[in-house]
């Protein structure tokens, strides 16, 4: 059972925010994480990100998508309204950031996103995010506004004993790098995204 292992108060540039760290394991160097906003109110609905890890978008602000710039917005609008982002270590779509690169690689070559996954011999997306529905239930949240373009991760909510109060999307404009990339996304996955941003 996934549970709480530490949890700190940070101040970040967007506010300060309640730090948890959670794992199986207390010595578990990699743990998923809850970034609490200071006016959570969790008598009512709660905003809520699942956010999956991306160190080249997040780190060193990769051109190539756009998950640095959907962690700070989503950091920002939780700031300003409450809510709760729950950081997954899902690296690459959970393939890692060894076969990222090595996608990243092929996809110099001409593939997208999904058909280099593929070439490797791993899954367009294997992500899986019953561990972001635990979290939430150790923080015994029950009804919340998902910031998401994503309807894998609706369908998630849906199917748990949360109840999803409504979809707020979290787009970010496409630069002339990632506009492939999000076209992908939402070819391929089916993500809910206008087409003026792509």
């Amino acid at each position: 059972m996934i549970k709480i292992q530490a949890e700190a108060n940070v101040p970040t540039e967007h506010g300060t925010f309640r730090m948890i760290a959670f794992s199986e394991n207390e010595n578990d160097w990699m743990p998923h994480m809850a970034i609490i906003a200071e006016n959570t109110d969790f008598s009512k609905p709660v905003n809520v990100r699942f956010h999956s890890e991306c160190i080249t978008g997040e780190v060193f602000h990769s051109k190539k998508c756009e998950c640095g710039q959907q962690l700070d917005a989503a950091m920002k609008y939780i700031h300003e309204n409450g809510g709760v982002i729950v950081y997954l270590r899902q690296e690459g779509r959970n393939i890692g950031i060894i076969n990222k690169l090595k996608a990243y690689s092929l996809q110099e070559k001409g593939f997208d996103t999904v058909e280099a996954n593929l070439q490797l011999g791993l899954p367009a997306d294997d992500r899986n995010f019953n561990v972001a529905i635990e979290i939430l239930n150790v923080l015994e949240v029950k009804d919340i506004n998902l910031l998401t373009n994503n309807p894998e991760k609706v369908k998630y909510v849906t199917e748990s004993n949360i109840h999803l109060n409504s979809r707020i999307p979290l787009q970010i404009p496409a630069n002339d790098i990632s506009r492939g990339y999000l076209q992908t996304k939402k070819d391929y996955f089916g993500h809910l995204l206008d087409d003026n941003d792509n």
